[in-house]
């Protein structure tokens, strides 16, 4: 139960926006997401197009962008282990389809040499806290109205049951259509699993 309250905190600093509580997450989560990765990338000649760090970076950055937006309903540490996996196999899956595609065809690519390889810290730097606050404004900019307030309400924490009293409809209701709005955002943006 101890554990709990801290996780549940977390995750609602993430979705306030925090960059400290995001830093956590990352630190915390990185290495399984990672894992998960090197687990599924087992072509030699994918490895050379795909790395975990990449495909590690678009996880995050899809599931901050979301958890912002109140899509995820997590109480435990464990079932965000499990929704970053899910979404790590997503990613290897379709990383590997795009790059098997005829013109794209990773198995014509070679391998470079130590002194073409580019050597790069593999924290998130300011870049990258940046970018995923500009793609987290151009996400809100595209939803509607009502979206935005269904979202707005979901990452100050307040329960669906809570914003249907207030705006009315079904928590049910309520939620579908903002995933349905999270979903089409994400399609238009290339984010989408």
């Amino acid at each position: 139960m101890s554990e709990e309250v801290p996780f549940r905190d977390l995750i609602q600093r993430v979705r306030a926006g925090d960059t400290q509580a995001a830093a956590d997450l990352v630190r915390r989560y990185e290495p399984t997401i990672r894992l998960v990765v090197r687990r599924r990338l087992t072509s030699p000649g994918l490895r050379r197009v795909l790395d975990s760090m990449d495909i590690c970076q678009s996880v995050l950055a899809s599931f901050f962008v979301r958890a912002a937006l109140g899509q995820y309903e997590l109480g435990t540490p464990e079932q965000l282990l499990k929704l970053l996996a899910v979404m790590a196999r997503n990613k290897v899956r379709n990383h590997a389809l795009h790059q098997g595609a005829a013109r794209r065809d990773y198995r014509r690519v070679r391998d470079a040499g130590p002194e073409e390889r580019e050597f790069v810290d593999p924290g998130r730097g300011p870049s990258q806290v940046v970018a995923d606050q500009e793609l987290l404004r151009e996400v809100r900019r595209r939803l509607s109205a009502e979206e935005q307030q269904l979202a707005e309400q979901r990452s100050l924490g307040r329960s669906w049951p809570e914003i249907a009293a207030e705006v009315g409809g079904s928590p049910d209701g309520l939620r579908m259509r903002l995933n349905r709005a999270i979903e089409r955002v994400s399609q238009e943006l290339g984010l989408a699993d």
